[in-house]
C-alpha cells in the first residue's frame, strides 16, 4: 500500500469516458480538496488581515508590518509549537497524549535544578547543556511508560495518557516544593531572551527543531509507517509493520518534544515551573487539528501544525494587541478549533473517507 504525505491512499485513476460532466467533477473535487489542505494557513492569512484592519482603523497603527509584534507571536508560538509537533505524530498515528503538558513542567523543573547544580562545576555553556540532556532524558521517562500502555498492555491512549498527566503533575509539583525554581546561569538566560541577527534565538532553536522534525515525518520510514499505521492499523501489522515496537518510539518523540518545550521555558523565564505546560496542552492539539489532521488518523503534516500554532499566537497576540479581553482568546480558539473539526468532516464525506456516526 502507498501511504502519500497526507495518509490518505493513493487511488488508482478511474476513466471517466471522456464526459466533460465527470471531468468538471474532478476538477472540482481537486480544487475543494486543496483549498481544505491548505484551511490553516486560510484561517492565518484572514486573521492577520483581520487584526491589521483592526488596528489601523482604531489605533492608526499597523499590526503585522511592526516587527516587535512579528518577534512576540512568534515566541508565543515556540511552546505550543513544541509540544503540537509531538502531537502531530501521535494523532497521526490515531492516539493523543494527554501528559505532554505536565512532563513540560516536569521536564522544565529538571532543568532547573540540574543547570544550577552543574554550573558550579562545568561552567555556563556546559552546565546548561548537561541541564537540558538531563531534563529531556527525564521527559522520556514518563513517555517510555506511555508507550508500553498503549503499545503492550493495549491501554487506550486516552486513559493512559490522562494518567501519566497526573503522575507527572504530582511528581514535577514535588521536585519543584510547590514553587518556581529559579535559575542561576546568564548564559541559560542568554539562550531564552537574547537575538541572533535580531532573531530570538527561541526561535531559531525552534525552526531548527521543526525541520529536523518536518524531515522525519515526511522523508523517513518511520513517518511512512506512522502515516500506514494511522490509516489502517491492520493493513500495517500485515504489512510487516511492527507496531508494538513503533508505538513505543512514537511516545517516547513525543516525550522528548515536551521535555524541549520546558527546557526553553525555562530559559525564557529563568525559572522552572511545575504548571509550565498545563494551559498549553490544549493549544498543542489545537494546532494540529487546526493544521489540518485528522482525530480519526492518517493524516497531518508539520507545516500544517505550523500553521495551526501560529493561527492560535495570533489570536493571543492580537487579542491583547487591540485591547480585548484576554478571555476570548478561549473562544476564539474554540471556534477555529470547531471549524477546523468540521471542515475535516466533510473533507471526509467528500473524499468518501470513514466518518464515525
Amino acid at each position: 500500500m502507498t501511504i502519500s504525505p497526507s495518509g490518505t491512499q493513493a487511488a488508482a485513476a478511474v476513466p471517466t469516458n471522456g464526459r466533460p460532466e465527470a471531468d468538471h467533477a474532478d476538477r472540482t473535487k481537486t480544487w475543494l480538496q486543496r483549498i481544505a489542505d491548505l484551511r490553516a494557513w486560510l484561517f492565518l492569512a484572514a486573521l492577520v488581515l483581520g487584526f491589521e484592519v483592526w488596528a489601523r482603523s482604531e489605533f492608526g497603527g499597523t499590526f503585522i508590518l511592526n516587527s516587535f509584534n512579528i518577534q512576540s507571536i512568534l515566541i508565543f508560538a515556540v511552546a505550543p509549537l513544541l509540544l503540537a509537533t509531538g502531537q502531530t505524530f501521535v494523532i497521526i498515528s490515531g492516539g493523543i497524549d494527554l501528559s505532554m503538558g505536565f512532563i513540560m513542567g516536569l521536564a522544565a523543573v529538571v532543568a532547573a535544578h540540574a543547570i544550577n547544580w552543574a554550573t558550579p562545576a562545568l561552567g555556563l555553556p556546559l552546565g546548561v547543556l548537561f541541564g537540558a540532556l538531563v531534563a529531556v532524558l527525564v521527559a522520556t521517562i514518563p513517555g517510555t511508560i506511555n508507550g508500553l500502555l498503549v503499545s503492550r498492555l493495549r491501554v487506550p491512549p486516552f486513559i493512559g495518557t490522562l494518567g501519566m498527566f497526573g503522575v507527572a503533575r504530582g511528581v514535577a509539583f514535588l521536585l519543584a516544593g510547590g514553587t518556581t525554581v529559579p535559575v542561576s546561569n546568564s548564559f541559560f538566560a542568554q539562550i531564552g531572551n537574547g537575538r541572533l541577527l535580531n532573531v530570538p534565538i527561541l526561535v531559531i532553536v525552534t525552526a531548527f527543531f521543526v525541520v529536523v522534525m518536518h524531515y522525519l515525518l515526511s522523508q523517513t520510514r518511520f513517518g511512512q509507517h506512522n502515516y500506514a499505521i494511522g490509516a489502517n492499523v491492520q493493513a500495517a501489522r500485515r504489512s510487516g509493520i511492527d507496531i508494538k515496537w513503533h508505538l513505543l518510539r512514537l511516545y517516547i518523540l513525543s516525550a522528548a518534544c515536551a521535555g524541549l518545550a520546558g527546557v526553553l521555558y525555562s530559559a525564557r523565564f529563568n525559572a522552572g515551573a511545575a504548571q509550565a505546560g498545563e494551559p498549553l496542552l490544549l493549544d498543542s492539539v489545537a494546532a494540529v487539528v487546526i493544521g489540518g489532521a485528522s482525530l480519526f488518523g492518517g493524516s497531518g503534516t508539520i507545516l500544517g501544525t505550523v500553521a495551526g500554532a501560529l493561527v492560535i499566537a495570533v489570536i493571543q497576540y492580537g487579542l491583547v494587541f487591540v485591547n480585548v479581553e484576554p478571555f476570548w482568546q478561549f473562544i476564539s480558539v474554540g471556534v477555529v478549533i470547531i471549524i477546523s473539526v468540521l471542515i475535516d468532516q466533510a473533507q471526509r464525506r467528500f473524499s468518501g473517507g470513514r466518518v464515525d456516526e
